[in-house]
C-alpha cells in the first residue's frame, strides 16, 4: 500500500494515495483557506491523481481557480454544490454500476442535496435524485421512491432542514439504508439545524444514520462505498 504525503510549499501535506487506503481520495476544503492555497493544492494533486476535488468553493476562490489557466488541464465549477474539479485534459471517472437515491426535503436543501450528488458522481456512481419532496406534501415522495426502488439503488441519501421529520419517513418505507443530512435551513428555537440533526438522531426507524449538519459531502462518500461494496455481489 503506498502511503506518499507530498508538502505543497509548506502550506499542506497532500495525502495522495488515500483513496487506496479508504475508498475516498484526499478532497480539500476550500473554506478557511485562502484562495491560492486551494488553487496551488488543487493542480498538486491534479498533477499527481489526474484528478482534484474541492469543496466549499465560494465566488472569489473560484475566480482564483479559473485565473489560473491552467494548461493542460479542465475545469469544472458545480456552483450549486459549491464544488470544483480540475482534471488532465483527457482523464475519465472510472464509472461503476453502483446506484444511490438522493432526495432533497425543500429547495433551500439544494444546495446541500447537489454537494452530496456531485460527491457520488464523481466516485463513480450513479445518483437517482428527487428534489422538494418534504413532509409537508407527503404525497410527493412515493413516485421518486418507487422508482429509486425500481433502479435497486443500495442507500439513499436524505436532505432535510427545519424539524428534519423526512428521514424517518423514507427509512419506514424501503428496505436499504438510509442516511441523512440536517441541514441549517430553519429559524428560531432549534435554527441553524439543531431541530432538525435532533429529530434524525432520535428516530424510531432502524436503518437511519445520521451525518453531521450540512455535511453532504460526508454523506454522499458513505453512500458511494456503500453502493459500490453493494454492487460487487
Amino acid at each position: 500500500m503506498k502511503m506518499i504525503i507530498k508538502e505543497v510549499k509548506g502550506i499542506a501535506k497532500l495525502d495522495i494515495y488515500r483513496d487506496k487506503k479508504c475508498g475516498i481520495p484526499e478532497v480539500i476544503l476550500a473554506e478557511g483557506k485562502e484562495p491560492k492555497w486551494v488553487v496551488n493544492l488543487l493542480v498538486e494533486m491534479a498533477k499527481v491523481k489526474g484528478i482534484a476535488i474541492a469543496t466549499r468553493v465560494n465566488k472569489e476562490c473560484f475566480k482564483e481557480i479559473k485565473r489560473k489557466r491552467l494548461g493542460g488541464f479542465r475545469l469544472i465549477h458545480y456552483e450549486k454544490a459549491k464544488m470544483a474539479v480540475i482534471a488532465k485534459t483527457g482523464y475519465k471517472i472510472k464509472k461503476s454500476n453502483a446506484k444511490v437515491g438522493l432526495i432533497a426535503a425543500g429547495t433551500a436543501d439544494v444546495h446541500i442535496a447537489e454537494e452530496a450528488r456531485v460527491t457520488v458522481e464523481l466516485l463513480g456512481c450513479s445518483a437517482i435524485f428527487a428534489y422538494d419532496v418534504g413532509v409537508a406534501g407527503i404525497h410527493r415522495i412515493f413516485p421518486p421512491l418507487e422508482e429509486m426502488l425500481k433502479k435497486k439503488v443500495a442507500c439513499i441519501v436524505v436532505v432535510a432542514g427545519m424539524e428534519g421529520a423526512l428521514p424517518t419517513v423514507v427509512k419506514g418505507l424501503v428496505d436499504v439504508p438510509v442516511i441523512g443530512v440536517p441541514t441549517s435551513t430553519g429559524y428560531g428555537y432549534g435554527g441553524k439545524g439543531e431541530s432538525a440533526l435532533m429529530t434524525m438522531l432520535q428516530s424510531c426507524s432502524p436503518g437511519l444514520v445520521v451525518v453531521n449538519i450540512d455535511n453532504g459531502f460526508g454523506a454522499g462518500c458513505a453512500a458511494a462505498l456503500i453502493a459500490k461494496q453493494s454492487a460487487k455481489k
